[in-house]
């Protein structure tokens, strides 16, 4: 199937999943905003959610505008070497698109990196350099993750960091953090020929043959897109700081929210609990809701923060971090829907031009024969 013939990545939307979706939304929603305070015995507080302090709101907002901005610069960085069909327009677009399709499936955003590989595969880029490089992406980014985990964990762990806490919120992240990143790098030692020597083992017509050829490109395009990875961060380029610009500002969106609601507690708690909760996103829920919202208040609650402070700072968070920007990013799906139909048009009228001059050509050179 030709590139510009591709068919956007869709959601198979039943009737019962609707209703289905809709009642766990519903469900989880309730539960936060109702149910949960009541077990937890304040009650009372969740009405201070219309009383937080509204400037320290307001820099929230500027400041999830800021991490978004990163992630485009990020993006750029990675796929755009230059302007071509995706200029700062489309970039956009198709970020704040792979946003919706994030709040659809579950598992980590894997709707978010398939609809991203879809819109640069439309724009005419070739489909195994979109694959390395979205590896290359996804490193890029998660490697700020791993890299937290393990510098906060040990600093907390150690006390060089303020906020204490015990093995399991400290050095138990840092062990998780050190063993991401040992592994990232194991792979980027993977020869470059490893896809050429697991084909070996897939000749024949066996189902372990099958299963070695379907297997055999995974680890090498892991390898090449963390080499990818590597080599973009020797380039120096500055839009690399778009990787922790994102999840920085995001950090400080939370870090904002306590301040609208009380004191915040050590940035370098309001860092671990962040990256704590954010494993909430690997549950089989959409867009993680409920579970990234619970693992963040309860690791705040490892921390001894207050239950009651770190309940308001979190659903506010929420609120701007997850809710705010899925308007936007709904206008952006359909501006890129347009976009690519653009494109589309775009494509076959080059095919229909080509194939107008190869006739000219072919007519022209027909040799006339004189009578």
């Amino acid at each position: 199937m030709a590139a510009h013939e591709e068919e956007m990545p869709r959601v198979q939307l039943t009737r019962r999943r609707l209703i289905g979706g809709a009642v766990f939304v519903l469900s989880a929603v309730a539960f936060f905003y109702f149910v949960l305070p009541k077990i937890a015995g304040f009650g009372k507080t969740v009405h201070r959610l219309e009383g937080g302090d509204s400037w320290w709101i307001a820099a929230g907002i500027v400041l999830e505008i800021a991490s978004f901005a990163g992630y485009v610069m990020l993006f750029r960085a990675v796929f755009i070497h230059d302007e071509g069909r995706i200029g700062w327009r489309e970039s956009y677009q198709i970020t704040m698109a792979g946003l919706v399709a994030t709040r659809l499936f579950a598992a980590a955003g894997a709707g978010g990196v398939a609809l991203t590989a879809w819109a640069l595969r439309r724009s005419g880029m070739e489909a195994r350099l979109v694959a390395c490089r979205m590896v290359a992406f996804m490193v890029l980014l998660y490697v700020i993750y791993a890299g937290s985990l393990l510098i906060d964990g040990v600093g907390l762990g150690t006390g060089l960091f303020p906020g204490g806490g015990s093995f399991a919120i400290t050095w138990v992240p840092a062990i998780v953090g050190a063993l991401l990143l040992a592994t990232g790098g194991a792979v980027a030692l993977l020869p470059q020929d490893v896809e050429r020597r697991l084909a070996r083992w897939a000749t024949g017509s066996g189902r372990l043959a099958r299963w070695t050829a379907l297997l055999a490109t995974g680890p090498a395009l892991a390898a090449s897109g963390v080499r990818t990875a590597i080599a973009l961060v020797r380039t120096r380029d500055w839009r690399l700081l778009g990787a922790p610009a994102w999840w920085g500002f995001d950090i400080c969106v939370l870090w904002a929210c306590f301040h609208a609601f009380g004191e915040a507690p050590p940035f370098t708690v309001i860092w671990m609990a962040y990256f704590v909760g954010m494993l909430g996103n690997l549950l089989p829920l959409p867009g993680g809701i409920g579970g990234v919202e619970g693992g963040m208040i309860g690791a705040f609650a490892a921390f001894g923060v207050d239950f009651g402070l770190a309940y308001l700072a979190v659903l506010s968070y929420r609120a701007i971090s997850f809710w705010l920007p899925s308007i936007p990013g709904v206008v952006a799906y359909l501006q890129l829907r347009r976009t690519v139909a653009r494109w589309r048009e775009e494509a076959e009228g080059s095919e229909d031009e080509a194939g107008s001059y190869t006739l000219q050509s072919k007519a022209s050179n027909t040799p006339i024969r004189m009578s």
